[in-house]
């Protein structure tokens, strides 16, 4: 079993879970202010958005986390507070940018789709390296299973958990994170493909999709009257980002997205 904390400063512990977040979310920060020039935006306004909406993304995802799971949080209120042991929710944490989002274009008279548009690869590659945070801290993951002997012995190690073998549902969802990446990438380079906006359709569409059929093999899914939360928010994703290129297809004068 891989040990959670990577190295200690002092008496702070500084945990894997941690360093997956930051790296990941480095990498988005680094992509989004590469791209920005294109939409006419600089780096510097990629810059102040993260730092505003980063901490209160974590927040929002761990709130979501917390309300889902309140049966067992109001009998440990001392956990409240300990993300670094895993506990946050991704779609929480997207739910809170956007509308930090949203709020930060309309004061600093930006078009926030074309603020999507630069982002989300960005988030998608993020997502990758973050679900390998859940890999450390053995969560994230499926049904019992008789082996792993597909996978690297590492994986299949920290995989073993409660005496038996678990689908690795977290390298799934990285995998399919990065294989969408290198497809967005490849396709907004293709000159009059994309329109404006789709490169974020893109995202909501292949990250729905992917989420949805992955979380019903997890045995940790946060559910409300008997449903995967996840699940249906994914289907949302999907539907939204259908009825949005379908929508923007039919309107006169969308341009397409520079490469």
């Amino acid at each position: 079993m891989i040990n959670p904390v990577a190295f200690k400063l002092g008496p702070f512990s500084v945990h894997w879970y941690a360093i997956c977040i930051m790296t990941g979310l480095l990498l988005a920060v680094y992509l989004a202010a590469k791209e920005a020039p294109r939409k006419k935006m600089t780096s510097d306004q990629v810059i102040d958005f993260i730092l505003i909406a980063f901490p209160l993304a974590i927040i929002g995802a761990r709130l979501y986390y917390v309300v889902f799971e309140w049966s067992y949080y109001q009998d440990h209120l001392n956990e409240l507070f300990a993300i670094w042991n895993g506990g946050i929710a991704i779609y929480g944490g997207l739910l809170t940018g956007a509308v930090v989002l949203w709020i930060y274009c309309y004061y600093n008279y930006l078009n926030p789709i074309h603020f999507l548009d630069i982002a989300v690869p960005g988030v998608l590659l993020a997502q990758a390296v973050g679900r390998w945070g859940n890999f450390v801290n053995q969560e994230a993951y499926g049904r019992a299973v008789a082996s792993l002997n597909y996978l690297p012995a590492f994986i299949q190690r920290q995989m073993y958990i409660d005496g038996s073998y678990r689908i690795p549902t977290f390298l799934y969802e990285s995998l399919w994170n990065l294989l969408g990446f290198i497809i967005i990438i490849s396709l907004r380079r293709k000159p009059r493909l994309l329109l404006d906006g789709e490169v974020f359709a893109f995202y909501l569409i292949w990250y729905g999709f992917g989420r949805m059929i992955i979380e019903g093999m997890r045995t940790d899914s946060l559910y409300f009257m008997g449903i995967r939360v996840s699940q249906l928010l994914s289907l949302v994703l999907i539907l939204v980002g259908i009825g949005f290129i379908l929508y923007r297809r039919k309107q006169a004068n969308i341009p397409y997205y520079q490469p």
